[in-house]
C-alpha cells in the first residue's frame, strides 16, 4: 500500500503500514442472484469503511460529494461512512470477518493486505462483474493484478502509487551530469557526484529501502517468488534476484553512500536526506512530492523513472495502493459494487487527485492528469511501462516483518556475507514461512 502527500512530512511507504492481517475465518456465503437482476437489497443504510488520513478534510470532501450523488440516485438508500484509524483497521476487520453483523458493506483497504483477507473470506469476488463494466478496460492491467488472488478480483484500485529517480539538477548541471539511462549508469553516477562532492550521499538509499531494492531485481529478471498452484517458493537465490541484489549494495558503500550510515536507511530516512540537500540522488514516490518541496532542494530537482538494466527500458517499479472492495456478507452486493463503481471510477478517481494528490489507476484519467502536471510524468510512465507486486500469500505479512530481505542486503552491503550466501540463507527462512 502507500502514503499520499496529505501524510507526514517524510513518509515514504504507503497508506496502509505493515501489520498482519486478519486470519478470522468468514463462512458467510457471498450473495447470489439470478443473471441480470440485482443480488441482495437495494434499499437501507450503505455501510461505508475508509481510512482515516492524517489530514481528512479534503478526502472527507469528495466523499461526501459521492454519496450525496450516490443518494440522489437510489431513493430509499442512506450511505454512512466511517474512518477507520489504519494502525488499528487489524481489530475492525478481524471482528467484521468474524461478525457479520459488525461488518460494513464496502471498505476501503491496501493490497498488500489482500491476500489475508482473502484467506479469511472476508471480500467478495467481483471478477465477472467488473469484466462486464466498460471502464474496466482502461484499469492498467499490472494494477489490476494487485487485486487479484488466485485469479480472481476482489476490488477495484482506487489508487495506485509508484517510484521514480529524483535528482538534483543544480548538481548535475554544476558537473556536467545527464540523467542515467541504465542502472549501471546510475552507479557510475553516483559515484562521480560522491568523488566532487564527498558532502553529499551520491545517492540516498538504505538497506531498509525495499522498494527501491526490488526493482533492482525485477529489471534483472529476477523475482522474490514463484508460485506453482498453491505452493510458494523463494526466487531471491536465484541468479537474475542476485545480480538484482548486488548491483543494488554497490550503491551501499563507502564511495556513494556510506554502509555505516546507509545500511541502516529506510526509505523515509532516504528521502529525507534528499530532501534535505545531503544525497544527489535518491529514489522516490509521486507521493513524496511534499516532502521533498519542503526541503532544502525546492526548485533544484527533476524526476525521471528509474531506468532499467538496458537503456530505453524502465525498472518495474512496486505498484502500492488501496483498493476498494465488497465484504462478502454484504447484504447488499449488487448496491454496495455500485457504491464501488462510483467512488472508484474514473470521475472521482480526479477529484481524489486534485484533492489529495493520489494517483489514478485508469490510464487515461492518469494521462489527463499528467497532462496538466508535467511532474507526474515519470511515475505514469513508470506505472505504464508495468509494475509489479509481492506474492500474494498471507505469508508475505510474516516475511516482510522478519525483514528477511533487509537483512539480506544489509549483509551483502556491509561484507557480512557474499550475495550467495545472504540469499540462500534469505531463501531457506522465506520457504518456511510459506510452507
Amino acid at each position: 500500500m502507500k502514503i499520499k502527500g496529505v501524510l507526514a512530512a517524510f513518509a515514504v511507504g504507503t497508506l496502509v503500514v505493515a501489520c498482519g492481517p486478519p486470519q478470522a475465518a468468514n463462512n458467510q456465503p457471498q450473495q447470489t442472484g439470478n443473471a441480470g437482476q440485482p443480488v441482495g437489497e437495494m434499499t437501507g443504510e450503505l455501510k461505508v469503511w475508509l481510512f482515516q488520513e492524517a489530514a481528512n478534510g479534503p478526502k472527507e470532501t469528495v466523499v461526501n460529494e459521492a454519496k450525496a450523488e450516490f443518494e440522489a440516485a437510489h431513493q430509499g438508500v442512506k450511505v454512512t461512512v466511517e474512518y477507520l484509524p489504519v494502525d488499528g483497521r487489524a481489530t475492525r476487520f478481524n471482528g467484521a470477518f468474524n461478525d457479520k453483523n459488525s461488518s460494513p458493506d464496502v471498505a476501503e483497504f491496501g493490497n498488500t493486505d489482500l491476500a489475508g483477507y482473502t484467506a479469511s473470506n472476508g471480500f467478495a469476488d467481483l471478477s465477472a462483474e467488473l469484466n462486464a463494466w466498460p471502464d474496466s478496460k482502461d484499469l492498467i492491467p499490472s494494477v489490476v493484478d494487485t487485486a487479484k488472488v488466485k485469479g480472481k478480483t476482489y476490488g477495484i484500485p482506487w489508487y495506485t502509487g509508484t517510484r521514480a529517480l529524483y535528482y538534483r539538477t543544480d548538481v548535475f548541471t554544476e558537473l556536467g551530469l545527464q540523467p542515467p539511462k541504465t542502472l549501471a549508469e546510475l552507479t557510475e553516477t553516483a559515484r562521480k557526484i560522491r568523488a566532487a562532492k564527498p558532502d553529499l550521499y551520491g545517492i540516498a538509499v538504505g538497506g531498509k529501502y525495499i522498494y527501491a531494492a526490488f526493482p533492482y531485481i525485477w529489471a534483472n529478471g529476477g523475482d522474490l517468488a514463484k508460485q506453482d498452484g498453491d505452493k510458494w517458493s523463494s526466487t531471491i537465490n536465484s541468479q537474475q534476484s542476485r545480480d538484482g541484489l548486488r548491483q543494488f549494495a554497490e550503491l551501499i558503500k563507502d564511495d556513494i553512500c556510506p554502509p555505516s550510515q546507509c545500511a541502516q536507511f529506510t526509505g523515509t530516512q532516504s528521502v529525507a536526506a534528499f530532501a534535505g540537500g545531503k544525497a544527489g540522488m535518491t529514489v522516490g514516490g509521486d507521493f513524496n512530492r511534499k516532502a521533498v518541496e519542503a526541503g532544502a532542494v525546492k526548485g533544484k530537482y527533476a524526476v525521471v523513472p528509474l531506468p532499467g538494466k538496458e537503456s530505453g527500458k524502465i525498472a518495474p517499479a512496486f505498484a502500492g495502493g488501496n483498493l476498494l472492495g465488497v465484504f462478502g456478507a454484504s447484504k447488499k452486493h449488487t448496491l454496495a459494487l455500485e457504491f464501488v463503481k462510483l467512488l472508484g471510477g474514473k470521475k472521482y478517481q480526479q477529484k481524489m487527485y486534485t484533492a489529495m494528490g493520489n494517483l489514478p489507476t485508469f490510464k487515461d484519467t492518469q494521462e489527463q492528469v499528467a497532462s496538466a502536471d508535467k511532474f507526474l510524468e515519470p511515475f505514469v510512465r513508470t506505472a505504464q511501462s508495468g509494475t509489479k507486486f509481492v506474492p500474494t500469500t498471507p505469508a508475505w505479512t510474516k516475511i516482510d516483518a522478519q525483514s528477511l530481505i533487509p537483512t539480506a542486503i544489509q549483509q551483502i552491503a556491509t561484507g557480512g556475507q557474499t550475495v550467495e550466501a545472504a540469499t540462500d540463507a534469505a531463501a531457506t527462512e522465506m520457504n518456511k514461512a510459506f510452507g
